[in-house]
């Protein structure tokens, strides 16, 4: 069968269904082990994983709770923690270093300890843009460093952020392991076969699990139900930009009939047009609502 409500013939990984079901299942650990292995770029190997609770508490009861994604632990003991957001977050930097301290303070051990600290990596998927800075790189790897020296201070710590909405590679552009896994993660739902560029086992197993036919009625009706939540959570996100784009554009038509210039009216939807294709909104959906055509919008 394929989704009723889509016509897909893949999971889409964006869902809370879909991402735990790839990636936070211990029948697909592989899939996880190889994704993550793309991103640290052969600095080290990762042969298996061990999944942890996902839910975690402060340090009493009363201090406030913490749900990841996926967490789970490398064979040296290193913890890894895997989300993936999926709308634009005021503090998400704030949010993603208040989850680091978690795996961190629970490596202390009671009695006589000396503090040493395994590694801990948090992975941050995003279906938005990080920055609205003018870039390309999608791409980013933080971590503790010296100012005066420029050099990494503690390398124990590491934030990786993939912004999937800069990925723009097309099948013929696909390279390295990583890149594969940025294209699959973000096409997945659309592709309606299994990509040429994309032969290793890894995919094989990926590309049988999501396959939607492959569902038990029980997940396929629990994929249903997490697919409408994102997509009415999707359409709300969508309808509060296109009221504040619709608002903003009413008040540029007024400014610029104060100021009785037309420049200052096109000033104000390009203004708009740029914050808004920095939020990931399809380029048609702008055009509509802003009377700038297609091309002028890409060009920004």
């Amino acid at each position: 069968m394929r989704n009723e409500m889509t016509g897909d013939r893949y999971v889409n990984p964006y869902t809370d269904f879909g991402f735990k079901m790839l990636f936070g299942s211990e029948i697909n650990k592989e899939l996880l082990i190889s994704f993550v292995n793309s991103l640290l770029g052969g600095r080290e190997v990762i042969r298996d994983l061990k999944y942890l609770n996902t839910e975690h508490l402060g340090t009493s009861e009363r201090d406030r709770r913490a749900v990841f994604d996926v967490y789970c632990e490398n064979e040296r003991g290193e913890k890894i923690l895997v989300e993936m957001q999926r709308g634009e977050q005021q503090f998400f930097k704030d949010r993603s270093i208040y989850y680091s301290t978690f795996p961190i303070r629970e490596q202390g051990l009671r009695g006589e300890w000396d503090y040493e600290l395994k590694a801990v990596y948090v992975i941050g998927i995003l279906n938005f843009k990080f920055t609205n800075e003018d870039t390309d790189n999608y791409h980013h790897e933080v971590k503790l460093v010296d100012l005066n020296t420029r050099k990494v201070f503690y390398d124990k710590l590491t934030f990786i952020y993939l912004e999937m909405p800069k990925f723009n590679k097309t099948e013929t552009d696909l390279e390295s392991m990583f890149d594969k896994w940025m294209f699959v993660i973000r096409n997945l739902s659309r592709l309606m076969d299994r990509p040429v560029a994309l032969q290793e086992r890894v995919f094989t197993r990926l590309f049988e699990s999501a396959e939607i036919a492959k569902f038990t009625r029980e997940q396929y009706e629990e994929y249903e139900d997490s697919l409408k939540a994102y997509r009415d959570w999707q359409n709300t996100i969508h309808a509060a930009v296109m009221k504040s784009l619709q608002e903003g554009i009413a008040q540029g038509r007024e400014e610029g009939r104060e100021e009785g210039r037309e420049e200052g009216r096109k000033e104000e939807r390009l203004k708009l047009a740029r914050k808004f294709k920095a939020s990931g909104i399809p380029v048609s959906i702008i055009a509509e609502n802003t009377g700038l055509t297609e091309e002028e919008i890409a060009d920004l």
